[in-house]
């Protein structure tokens, strides 16, 4: 079919499926305020089409979509079974037919790899063989220590394709953060990097997994995955290279071991303000449906090999410690091929370069770019000129989350693509959260874009902002719940036998009793819980464009990637002249992120510049380079509750703007006295004076 820039090659994909609709159900919306409401008031019929529409295999196909509709506890898609690495390894043939790979690779030092799709089948074969070899079962958890590279979508394919449960960090987390989240769920397996380059330098970390697999004594079998040297070896641990090596036909015969809907498919990291990180248990049948709900019908990436498709390239930059990974590798179930990069997308700090990931984007012919909002900024404020990148002209749309992207940015991007020739590039501005994998309010091919705003609520995504008393409001700020389940919920977190973890993250606001409808009325006191997500929302009355402010609990998403302010209390406060701490990130609607660390020393301690280096150093160490404070204050106190809590969240309400007696209740502190000090640091941020 003949495109041009200013025209997607084929019908946007939700129009499909609303044709779909019409053709097969009988059923027709004269908006998509009328197809979002059908979808969030007829669940089951909703997430039935779902599956029939993408024709999920199954050998025991579904009599009832949603047989439980409960929050949480919701039981979907009782008796069926199917495999998350079966759903992508089933175009195969039809997408190697067509001349399309499976992933293209890149790093740093310009290394590039294409990985076809018979190849990828026949890795991830042999991967799962030799697991099954070494005894590991169904159930099982295999941990992953890798960047973004193809190896980690081989060992996440093969891993869930034997019913074993798959869980990932990233090389740039420090030994302590990665032991917080592994040591919860005890791996048998343990799959490792021996080093990365970033920023323009080699890191080795071969000591990093002695370290790692030293604390982990579940571990059975570890892999070491050369990347920086390709003759790598560490003292008892296999050889990737030799382990996804075998063919022939009994690497020809393997197939994905068929599953329940509910089996775990992977365990992903969600920090919340107290506490170790919350090991989160998805499904392989909610993922699979979520997945191409979101990057189907509303990111509008096409299954490639389509007779009007033109081969679609889909490239969302993120390291494997953020759930947009997850996303991207869920790419292959449409058959879409994945473009990856592994590096700094920004260069080095000796040689700045926020051109990098474009001119990749342009090599290899990227029709669908995505990358944090913050990643946009950065290029923004770098003083970019797209049209100096290459060819973008097959670019037609532009993915965005992780935080709020401003009026500005977007404005800067849409003037950039006019001038390369794409007057009408499309803005896919996303927001979820790796809770429950998915997006809650994201993007629609064929509706309005304003800058600053996301165009829609996703379909089958029950998303309100709530005030203060519970109740839904439109036009203005308010609390963003979900008041029906969505399949890709957690099935639970690990090791929380009671469910009280799980209960406490989601659904202590707005407890059982709480649920209602879309659009108002109450479903009753039997009605399941009301998750709450965490973020505050405001949803435009007239159009249904929704806007996020940012987070509502005093967990820091930072550049991205969500940390539970305890992760930064544990190491910052590790070092012996730290008495008490408290962080708080004042990134607000589009804001440039800014996080100040207030510490209180011990008697006699300063807060000089190897003070500051220690500190900054410790968080880098246990945390991530990310998450380094950008200025350090010491103070005589950190504010207290009563019951000893810090005030993270009024302190940075305050910090924002809002007075001080709007924030906090002093009767309820125990060192009321201390805000004197942080009102007059607010005055003088107003002020400009820091």
């Amino acid at each position: 079919m003949e495109t041009s820039n200013n025209t997607p090659p084929f019908v946007p994909q939700i129009r499909l499926y609303q044709n779909w609709l019409r053709e097969q159900r009988g059923l027709a919306f004269d908006s998509y305020d009328a197809l979002w409401r059908w979808s969030t008031t007829e669940l089951d019929a909703f997430w039935h089409s779902v599956w029939d529409y993408f024709e999920i295999e199954s050998p025991t196909p579904p009599a009832v979509a949603l047989a439980k509709n409960t929050m949480p506890g919701a039981q979907w898609f009782p008796g069926v079974q199917l495999n998350y690495a079966r759903q992508a390894l089933r175009h195969v043939q039809a997408a190697h037919a067509a001349g399309l790979p499976a992933v293209i690779s890149r790093n740093e030092k310009g290394q590039h790899r294409e990985l076809v799709w018979p190849e990828l089948r026949r890795q991830v074969a042999s991967l799962a063989l030799h697991l099954k070899a070494q005894g590991v079962q169904p159930g099982d958890r295999v941990a992953a220590y890798l960047p973004n590279i193809p190896e980690a979508m081989v060992a996440l394919l093969a891993t869930v394709s034997i019913g074993a449960v798959w869980s990932i960090c990233a090389p740039d987390m420090g030994t302590n953060a990665v032991l917080d989240r592994f040591r919860q769920i005890e791996p048998t397996v343990l799959i490792g990097v021996d080093g990365i380059t970033y920023g323009g330098r080699d890191h080795d970390r071969t000591g990093v997994l002695t370290e790692l697999r030293a604390a982990l004594p579940s571990v059975r079998h570890a892999i070491l995955v050369p990347n920086l040297d390709a003759a790598a070896t560490l003292p008892g641990w296999s050889d990737w290279t030799a382990d996804v090596a075998a063919s022939g036909p009994v690497v020809d015969a393997f197939e994905p071991a068929w599953m329940p809907f509910d089996h775990p498919l992977w365990i992903v990291y969600s920090s919340g303000t107290t506490g170790l990180p919350k090991p989160i248990v998805h499904g392989h049948g909610g993922m699979v449906l979520v997945a191409l709900q979101l990057k189907v019908l509303h990111n509008d990436i096409g299954c490639s090999y389509e007779a009007n498709s033109f081969g679609e390239r889909y490239h969302w930059y993120s390291s494997t410690g953020w759930v947009m990974w997850n996303a991207q590798a869920s790419g292959l179930l449409s058959g879409t091929t994945c473009v990856i990069y592994d590096g700094n997308p920004g260069g080095s700090k000796d040689r700045p370069d926020w051109g990098t990931l474009w001119r990749f984007a342009a090599e290899t012919g990227v029709t669908f770019f995505g990358a944090g909002a913050a990643f946009f900024a950065n290029c923004m404020k770098s003083g970019l000129d797209l049209a100096a990148c290459g060819d973008l002209s097959r670019v037609r749309a532009l993915g965005t989350t992780g935080s709020p992207l401003s009026p500005e940015v977007q404005a800067w991007g849409t003037a950039q693509f006019q001038r390369v020739g794409t007057p009408d590039i499309w803005w896919n501005n996303i927001s979820g959260g790796t809770d429950f994998c998915g997006a809650f309010i994201g993007g629609h091919r064929e509706m309005a874009q304003v800058p600053g705003e996301m165009q829609c609520r996703m379909l089958g995504a029950a998303v309100e902002a709530w005030n203060a008393q519970g109740e839904p409001v439109k036009d203005e700020v308010g609390e963003l719940v979900c008041s029906q389940p969505i399949p890709s919920m957690p099935l639970y977190l690990w090791n929380d036998p009671n469910g009280e973890r799980y209960l406490s993250s989601y659904f202590d606001m707005y407890p059982p009793g709480h649920g209602r409808r879309p659009g108002g009325g109450d479903a009753g006191p039997e009605a399941g819980a009301v998750w709450r997500h965490g973020d505050w929302l405001k949803i435009d009355g007239r159009t249904g464009g929704c806007i996020i402010y940012g987070r509502s609990d005093a967990t820091i998403n930072r550049h991205g990637l969500r940390m539970g302010t305890s992760e930064i209390y544990s190491a910052v406060e590790a070092l012996p002249e730290v008495l008490d701490s408290m962080v708080v990130d004042l990134e607000y609607l589009g804001r440039e992120s800014y996080m100040p660390l207030f510490v209180v020393l011990r008697e006699g301690a300063v807060l000089d510049e190897a003070t500051r280096q220690r500190l900054n150093g410790a968080v880098r160490t246990a945390l991530s380079p990310r998450f380094v404070p950008d200025d350090i204050f010491q103070v005589p106190e950190i504010p207290r509750t009563l019951s000893g809590k810090k005030q993270e969240l009024p302190i940075k309400k305050l910090l924002l703007g809002q007075p001080i007696e709007k924030v906090v209740n002093k009767d309820a502190m125990a060192n009321p006295g201390c805000l004197d000090w942080y009102v007059a640091f607010a005055n003088q941020r107003a002020a400009g004076a820091t």
